[in-house]
């Protein structure tokens, strides 16, 4: 247990990009908080038009506010941190309990550079158990994920890669993309609970194939280069 006091949550951040998450922001923190111990919290706000910042503001440690897009958002984040660990967590998250000593349990391996946690969509619909089941191992063979299953990694190695590339979409698999290319990658199986919404706005069937086709013409293109 000395390696965790050493490796203390003090040094880990989360960075939590946000955009109009007034009805969810609040709990998601306050659970958050309950589960992560100490840790830094960042919360970065994307401009939103709703009160997340305000609703935020005094449940982080930093509430910041930054242009629009996912990937800045997350550079701001990165940039104010004073972790040695950097964990990025979409807002309609819920972690599971032990998920800080999971993480600090992973990098006692000097090889691991990061790693992602399982996810589950609390549906009992066919659908989501493709992607949260099915959809897992598509994505072992193909050395793809997404930025909903909670990515991490060492604050030296996101710097090294030089953060997630400003892009309107699919920053998150370019980034993880890179991120195995610079060492072992650790897959923590507790589960991570993703919200269904964006799902249920969109179709969980046609967001479920659009991400695999994503998924299969990203691929692509690495075997191209």
């Amino acid at each position: 247990m000395l390696w965790v006091g050493i490796m203390s949550t003090q040094v880990m951040s989360i960075i939590v990009p946000a955009l109009n998450e007034a009805s969810a922001i609040q709990q998601f923190l306050e659970s958050l908080r309950d589960r992560a111990g100490d840790a830094e919290i960042i919360v970065v706000d994307g401009g939103s038009s709703d009160d997340t910042f305000e609703l935020a503001r005094d449940r982080c440690d930093q509430c910041l506010r930054s242009p629009r897009g996912r990937a800045r958002q997350m550079n701001s984040g990165a940039i104010a941190a004073s972790g040695n660990i950097f964990w990025f967590l979409h807002a309609d998250t819920e972690v599971p309990a032990d998920c800080i000593q999971r993480i600090c349990d992973v990098f006692r391996d000097p090889e691991v550079v990061g790693g992602f946690f399982r996810i589950r969509i609390p549906s009992r619909r066919f659908v989501y158990r493709l992607t949260d089941s099915l959809a897992h191992y598509a994505g072992l063979i193909l050395q793809m994920r997404f930025g909903d299953h909670g990515f991490f990694c060492r604050r030296a190695v996101f710097r090294e890669i030089g953060g997630f590339p400003e892009l309107p979409l699919m920053e998150d698999a370019e980034f993880f993309r890179q991120l195995r290319q610079r060492g072992r990658i650790a897959i923590i199986s507790s589960r991570l609970t993703s919200s269904a919404r964006r799902y249920e706005q969109i179709g969980p069937w046609r967001l479920t194939i659009t991400y695999g086709i994503i998924a299969l013409l990203t691929v692509k293109n690495d075997f191209a280069c």
